[in-house]
């Protein structure tokens, strides 16, 4: 049946107030706006990564030293990758639309 002894009592409700407040302790740091910005910032680190290396694949190819392969499952040929030369292409139309966006936004702010 149930403890009746009032040491043995006190302690189990000793423990479990002490189990309560590192649950509470754990749901505050968990939905402080502070670790929801820092949760945030690194997923958007990891899939601005993601994507960067995605581009970086595509332009480039594959690393070297690195077997790729078709859709069929044989190994890709070489020419299937666009030519290197196109990354500096790529990389100044990249800046051409960052300043565009920063000009429309600065002239929206003024407004």
């Amino acid at each position: 049946m149930a403890d009746t002894d009032p040491d043995a009592l006190e302690k189990r409700i000793e423990r479990t107030r002490a189990e309560l407040a590192r649950t509470v302790d754990a749901i505050a740091d968990r939905v402080s706006p502070k670790r929801v910005a820092e949760r945030g910032v690194a997923k958007a680190k990891a899939n601005a990564m993601d994507f960067v290396a995605s581009v970086e694949d595509l332009v480039l190819g594959p690393p070297r030293g690195i077997t790729t392969y078709g859709p069929e499952g044989a190994e890709a040929e070489p020419g299937e990758y666009p030519a290197r030369s196109l990354a500096p292409v790529l990389i100044g139309v990249g800046i051409v639309v960052a300043v565009g966006a920063t000009i429309v936004l600065l002239r929206r702010r003024s407004r």
